[in-house]
């Protein structure tokens, strides 16, 4: 997009912000240091992301979800905060985060923010202060510091392990140099979990939501939200082995009770300002009726849908799912969410190119073109849900995950942990390709500058500018999409959903408003399956549509 065109966006009048805009809202998640690069040193920023943000706008989506930008020693990709109020110097200043609201605003799209309260990072002031002044600091009791077992306290307090592999406790040298307490870390030694039953705790992140509400964000996504609470007397869980967060497990310190009293509290908090700004629960669940409970009146707005993420392309399991999903929200009167693709799972390009049975953590990159076609009618079929969707970054690309990246670059902490449970994320969190023929495409300044990690060769192919007025292109199909959702009355938040008769493979709902009604029918399986035409062809993920619908394809249809 030209300057020209950039100022005549910034420049026109603002539009409206609707009100309940988050029930129906398309989140764009912004994986900030692989988005855009503005001052070329390989790593994207927050004025890289500002001067994207009319791409977003004629995207077609609704607001922006930026992962976490504040001062880190960049541990975990930021997820380890050491300022909460202070962003860090490799993604710009605090007015750099200012500007881009300013500008988001005057776009019409909303902006919402990462928050990670389960833990910090261990250079956080508090952490250090507590590791400095020894046991006797009071500073210790804001975070889970226990004695060891065993005769000179050489093991750990608990049988917890690390998400990220390994023990979930560190021991402590004492300032005099001998051996001390542990602290507990469910992430990265270098992640101390937050004690939430301490009142300085609760009462500095009232204050840190109070201070980005009031520099003008929308919204937060709450990091871990099923975390933050432990079980009475951190009791051993008892079973060894790499933890899977979505097998129905219940564990000592996920999905607590005392975690709904911390969000009744925000939401206290967040009525204050208004009724428009929002809270967003990463909350992995053992079950979609538990996530529910995260969003009922006095809680959170929106909860993450995982169960959806990580089914399968199989018609049944769809459709059980998202009549699970749909009655759970309904029963707490909150919207439905669907995604398919964040920061911490395999891209779902690639996730379909690979038999079914792998889970969301793919390391082979499978049958490419499968995995696109599959990719795309599944965007088809989640935008025509009722409720709120979120697109990763790139996905409007048809990015693949990155499968063959070499050991050196990779940066996941649980990769150098080993045998954690996501070690291999940095193939998602490539950089974006936006233009030209050799890398970084676009995403720094200068043609063979650098990027924080490589870019395939045929990423060119897939660039921004190589896909825009290719109407066949992923892009394109991300965009026209993205119109129709906003344009057809059946769509977005209102109408349910009627499940139709349809053979067997084939996924086929209505949708109907006074104003007009809505078919989508998504062929799940490898072959055409033919059905009478419900109406005229909005949009198919592959092909015309029409009265054969090819395999792996999900046809729109306008039937008012």
């Amino acid at each position: 997009m030209s300057q020209t065109a950039v100022d005549a966006l910034l420049e026109a009048p603002s539009p409206a912000l609707r009100s309940g805009w988050w029930r129906d809202a398309v989140i764009y998640q912004v994986y900030p240091r692989s988005f855009a690069d503005s001052n070329g040193d390989g790593m994207g920023d927050l004025p890289g992301v500002r001067s994207r943000l009319p791409y977003l706008k004629a995207l077609g989506v609704d607001a922006v979800w930026l992962s976490p930008f504040y001062a880190s020693p960049q541990a975990d990709a930021g997820y380890d905060v050491a300022d909460y109020r202070a962003v860090d110097p490799m993604f710009g200043n605090l007015s750099d985060a200012d500007e881009l609201m300013r500008d988001a605003h005057q776009l019409g799209l909303r902006v919402i923010v990462d928050l990670v309260p389960n833990h910090c990072s261990d250079q956080h002031d508090w952490f250090q202060r507590a590791l400095r002044e020894g046991p006797s600091s009071p500073l210790r009791e804001r975070y889970h510091f226990r004695p060891g077992k065993g005769a000179n306290g050489e093991l750990p307090p608990n049988d917890w392990e690390s998400i990220f592999g390994g023990p979930a406790w560190t021991r402590t040298t004492n300032p005099d140099g001998t051996d001390g307490d542990w602290y507990l870390h469910l992430f990265a030694p270098e992640q101390p979990d937050f004690n939430w039953e301490h009142a300085a705790v609760q009462d500095e992140f009232r204050s840190i939501i109070r201070f980005w509400f009031d520099r003008g964000i929308d919204g937060i996504r709450i990091d871990v939200a099923h975390g933050m609470v432990k079980a009475p007397g951190l009791p051993d869980h008892g079973q060894r082995g790499r933890l899977r967060l979505l097998d129905g497990e219940r564990l000592p310190f996920f999905d607590q009770d005392g975690v709904h009293e911390i969000y009744r509290d925000w939401r206290r908090v967040v009525e204050e300002y208004g009724g428009e700004r929002i809270f967003v629960a990463e909350a992995w669940t053992p079950s979609v009726a538990s996530t529910a409970r995260y969003v009922r009146p006095d809680e959170l707005h929106q909860a993450f849908n995982f169960h959806y993420l990580s089914t399968e392309w199989e018609a049944e399991a769809l459709r059980e799912v998202i009549d699970t999903s749909l009655d759970a929200m309904r029963a707490v009167g909150a919207p439905p969410t669907w995604v398919l693709s964040n920061h911490d799972v395999t891209r779902h390009a690639t996730r379909f190119a690979n038999p079914p049975g792998l889970g969301t953590q793919i390391r082979t990159p499978g049958d490419r073109e499968l995995g696109l076609r599959r990719a795309r009618a599944a965007t088809l079929l989640m935008l025509a849900l009722p409720g709120s969707a979120y697109l990763y970054q790139g996905e409007e690309l048809g990015l693949p995950e990155v499968t063959d990246l070499p050991d050196a670059v990779r940066q996941d902490p649980s990769f150098l942990r080993q045998a954690g449970q996501d070690g291999f994320r940095d193939g998602c969190r490539v950089p974006l390709p936006w233009s030209g023929t050799e890398a970084p495409y676009g995403f720094g300044p200068e043609t063979g500058g650098p990027s924080w990690l490589p870019q395939p060769a045929e990423w060119a192919a897939l660039s921004v500018e190589a896909q825009t007025g290719d109407p066949t292109s992923t892009l394109e199909l991300y965009r026209s999409a993205l119109a129709i959702r906003r344009q057809h009355p059946a769509l977005g938040a209102g109408a349910s959903v009627t499940w139709l008769d349809a053979p067997q493979g084939l996924i086929a709902f209505r949708r109907d408003s006074e104003a007009g009604s809505f078919v989508c029918t998504a062929n799940v399986t490898g072959a055409p399956i033919g059905l009478t035409a419900p109406g005229r062809v909005l949009l198919a993920s592959s092909g015309a549509g029409g009265a054969v619908i090819e395999a792996d394809t999900t046809v729109w249809w306008d039937v008012s």
